[in-house]
């Protein structure tokens, strides 16, 4: 099993800046991607950014240009440099690791941060 660690949310004002960090865990074998996904109170789970297994760099439409995606020195790690903060920003932050073992890919989500803006 592989265990998912989100870090660093907070409340902030419009126009602040936050990082999140995502720590993986535990039985991994390979990830495959990394990602980040958030949820909002009454709407479903979307994707934020991600970096996928060629190398390229992802970001939803509304993120672009304000949010960063990176990956630790340590593969197990990522984080969310998220600047020019709005308030339809605010959400609960997941961290998504995709594992891939003998061919077979399993997501692995951790518990969630939550971030709050405030205008």
């Amino acid at each position: 099993q592989v265990q998912v660690v989100e870090s660093g949310g907070d409340l902030v004002q419009a126009g602040g800046s936050l990082r999140l960090s995502c720590v993986a865990s535990g039985n991994i074998f390979s990830i495959n991607t990394m990602g980040w996904y958030r949820q909002a109170p009454g709407k479903k789970r979307e994707f934020v950014a991600a970096l996928s297994s060629d190398g390229r760099f992802n970001y939803a439409d509304s993120v672009k240009g304000r949010f960063i995606f990176s990956r630790g020195g340590a593969k197990n790690t990522a984080y969310l440099r998220m600047n020019d903060l709005k308030p339809e920003d605010t959400a609960v932050y997941y961290c998504n690791v995709r594992d891939e073992r003998g061919g077979i890919l399993s997501d692995f989500w951790g518990q969630g941060t939550q971030v709050t803006v405030s205008s």
